[in-house]
């Protein structure tokens, strides 16, 4: 492992913890990778990966009613069961808009535990985190954006999204596949889309710009930010992952850096 200086978080006024994996190690690392801070939404992706191994063991199915009236597992993974961001009031009937959800998310993870028997976040711990051994996660928040890692543990999550150990891999590529294309929505800090991609529980860079992903990025390079100046970036076409930890609000400083991080990230270690 590389410990290393991105240039592109130099003038960056915050903290800025990054890390690069390929599927099998880690290849580079800035600042301390133990250091742990909030994921905000970059829990969702976790969230989903829990939701993916019940799945996998038969105990919840996609297409099962969940969340308000109408609306599906899979619905609550994409964004399309009409919740909004937060409270139970339906905006939309299932399937119609994309509304990004923290309560979808809140709704599933419910809905999850009662189909395994268990607490949400004691089935994060039994079957995800402890089992790919993320020591440093804690998963007792809200699961939609309130989970705590490190650098070093969303890196080995990344390897978990590159190399499925937990779950198998056409469920995975499932999940980095457009879900209800066409349909418009709003990314969170940079408007609506007319085509507002989502696979499910992670965003489908697409073709919306401007993004936090760079633009030169394929449209089908998926991950996820936080409010709380977090990602998790899933580049299959270079075959890595990259991984950013701030801990402070997301706002013009992050929009401003992580374009060209993304891009630097990928000219440094990616591989064709």
């Amino acid at each position: 492992m590389e410990t290393t200086t991105f240039a592109a978080t130099d003038d960056f006024p915050h903290p800025a913890f990054v890390g690069v994996t390929g599927p099998d190690a880690t290849r580079a690392v800035q600042g301390d990778p133990e250091t742990v801070l909030p994921l905000a939404s970059v829990t969702k992706p976790l969230t989903a990966w829990g939701v993916f191994v019940a799945i996998e063991r038969g105990l919840v199915d996609l297409d099962e009613d969940a969340g308000p009236h109408g609306s599906t597992v899979l619905d609550l993974l994409d964004h399309t069961s009409g919740l909004p961001m937060e409270g139970t009031e339906p905006q939309r009937p299932p399937g119609e808009r994309r509304i990004y959800s923290n309560a979808g998310f809140d709704a599933l993870a419910a809905h999850v535990a009662d189909a395994v028997g268990m607490d949400f976040a004691d089935w994060m711990r039994q079957e995800v985190v402890g089992p790919l051994g993320m020591r440093r996660t804690d998963v007792t928040g809200r699961p939609s954006a309130g989970a705590h890692s490190s650098i070093g543990d969303l890196l080995i999550f990344g390897r978990e999204v590159l190399r499925p150990t937990l779950i198998p891999a056409a469920l995975r590529d499932l999940a980095l596949t457009v879900s209800h294309p066409g349909l418009r929505g709003i990314v969170p800090g940079y408007g609506a889309f007319p085509d507002n991609q989502w696979g499910l529980g992670f965003e489908l860079k697409g073709v919306k710009s401007p993004h936090w992903i760079s633009d030169s990025f394929p449209p089908q390079t998926a991950g996820h930010f936080g409010a709380l100046g977090s990602f998790l970036l899933i580049d299959r076409a270079h075959d890595l992952a990259g991984a950013f930890l701030s801990g402070v609000p997301f706002g013009e400083e992050h929009k401003r850096i992580w374009p060209p991080l993304t891009d630097e990230i990928v000219a440094r270690y990616g591989r064709d």
